[in-house]
């Protein structure tokens, strides 16, 4: 019995093609979130398979704190540039 196949393509408007530099800023504001979390994630999966040691538990740790350290930081410069922003010029 013969099947037919339908070719679906998904083209995107013109404006929508490339991230305007505003979302372009935000994703690299973001990137050291990112990155710890992806530090925390090795870290965790690589305690799936083994036992725990004193060293494991130690990088758990540190990779935590580093991503706590992160979201803080990224925060802390978001608002200070919506404080920046929303200040008024002195002339």
């Amino acid at each position: 019995m013969p099947t037919s196949r339908t070719l679906l393509s998904v083209v995107p408007d013109e404006d929508e093609q490339e991230p305007t530099d505003a979302e372009l800023d935000a994703i690299e504001a973001t990137l050291p979130i990112v990155q710890a979390e992806v530090e925390v994630l090795d870290v965790e999966i690589s305690l799936m398979d083994r036992p725990a040691t004193p060293w494991s538990e130690r990088r758990r740790r540190r990779a935590h704190r580093e991503l706590l350290t992160a979201r803080l930081r990224v925060a802390n410069q978001a608002r200070l540039r919506r404080l920046a922003t929303s200040a008024p010029e002195v002339a």
